[in-house]
C-alpha cells in the first residue's frame, strides 16, 4: 500500500485531482493507493474556509478506483483537533492558510499508516512515485528535499515541507509533531508549520532537489512543485502559477510534459460539474 496525505479546504479539488492523475499516469507499480485528505471547518475565520465536501471526496474516490479497484480516497475532519490546539494561536493567520497547519495532527489521527507521503496540492509527478516512496526512512523522522530559496537564505539543510515522506513510528518516538504544535502555539513563524517542523526535527534525510523541484523541470525531476517563485523578466516579480492554470503553464513555463494529465483533468472536472 502507498499512502498519501493531502490537507486543505473545499478548494483543493483541482490540485488533488491533477496530482492524483500525475501519480497514476507516471507510476508503474501495482500497489494500491490510499489518499487521505485532512480538512476542517474554520469558516469563522474566512467564509471559504469550509471542509472539502463528501460529494467531492466520493468523486475523487471514483476516479482513483478507475486506476485500481483497491485505491481509495478518505476524508479526515480535524476541526475538533484544530480548535483544541491552534484556535487563536500566533500562526492562525499564516502566510498561506490555517490548512497548512493541520498535517501536524498526523500523530493524533487514529489508524494512520506508519509510512505516509505528505504532499501539497500544487504538486505534479514527472516520474514514478516509487522513486520517492521506496526511500529508506527507517532511522529518520522524515525525508524531504531542500527549500529552493531557503537553502541559500537560511541553511543548506532547510527543507521545503510541501513534500515530506514521514516515518510515523519514529515521529512518535521523538515527539516531532507535538514539539512542532507547541511551537505553533507559542511562536510566530514566517513559514509557520514548515519552520516549526524544521526546528523540531531530531533526525532527517535530505533528498536531492529533483524530489521537490520548485523552479525547474528537468528530465530527472521526479516532482515539480508549482509553488510561488521569483521571475526576473520582464522585471523582478513573483507569481503563483499552479498546474491547473493550464494557459500559463504553457505560455510562461513552456511545459507540454503534463498535457496528457491536464487533458484528462479538464475532462473529469467537466464530468463532475455536469452531474
Amino acid at each position: 500500500m502507498i499512502n498519501v496525505l493531502f490537507a486543505g479546504n473545499s478548494k483543493v479539488f483541482d490540485g488533488v485531482l491533477t496530482c492524483m492523475l500525475s501519480i497514476f499516469k507516471r507510476t508503474q507499480t501495482k500497489e494500491p493507493f490510499t489518499f487521505y485528505i485532512f480538512t476542517m471547518d474554520v469558516s469563522h475565520l474566512k467564509p471559504d474556509f469550509t471542509p472539502i465536501s463528501d460529494n467531492l471526496i466520493k468523486y475523487l474516490d471514483e476516479v482513483a478506483k478507475t486506476y485500481g479497484k483497491k485505491n481509495s480516497v478518505k476524508k479526515v475532519d480535524v476541526t475538533k483537533l484544530y480548535k483544541e490546539h491552534f484556535a487563536g494561536c500566533p500562526n492562525e493567520s499564516a502566510y498561506c492558510s490555517p490548512y497548512t497547519l493541520i498535517r501536524l495532527f498526523a500523530d493524533l489521527v487514529p489508524k494512520m499508516p506508519e509510512k505516509i507521503l505528505y504532499l501539497d496540492v500544487d504538486i505534479m509527478f514527472n516520474r514514478d512515485i516509487t522513486l520517492l516512496y521506496d526511500t529508506d526512512i527507517e532511522n529518520v523522522e522524515y525525508a524531504a528535499a531542500p527549500d529552493h530559496y531557503g537553502k541559500y537564505l537560511i541553511r543548506p539543510d532547510y527543507i521545503n515541507a510541501g513534500v515530506i515522506l514521514f516515518n510515523m513510528k519514529k515521529c512518535r518516538e521523538t515527539g516531532i509533531f507535538e514539539k512542532a504544535r507547541n511551537q505553533i502555539k507559542t511562536k510566530k513563524w514566517i513559514f509557520a508549520d514548515q519552520d516549526a517542523l524544521w526546528h523540531s526535527t531530531t533526525v532527517k534525510k535530505v533528498l536531492p532537489q529533483r524530489f521537490n523541484d520548485q523552479k525547474f523541470l528537468w528530465k530527472h525531476t521526479v516532482i515539480r512543485h508549482f509553488s510561488k517563485r521569483l521571475f526576473w523578466l520582464p522585471y523582478p516579480h513573483t507569481d503563483n502559477i499552479k498546474q491547473w492554470h493550464i494557459t500559463k503553464v504553457h505560455k510562461v513555463f513552456g511545459y507540454d510534459q503534463f498535457d496528457d494529465i491536464l487533458y484528462e483533468y479538464v475532462y473529469l472536472k467537466k464530468v463532475f460539474e455536469n452531474r
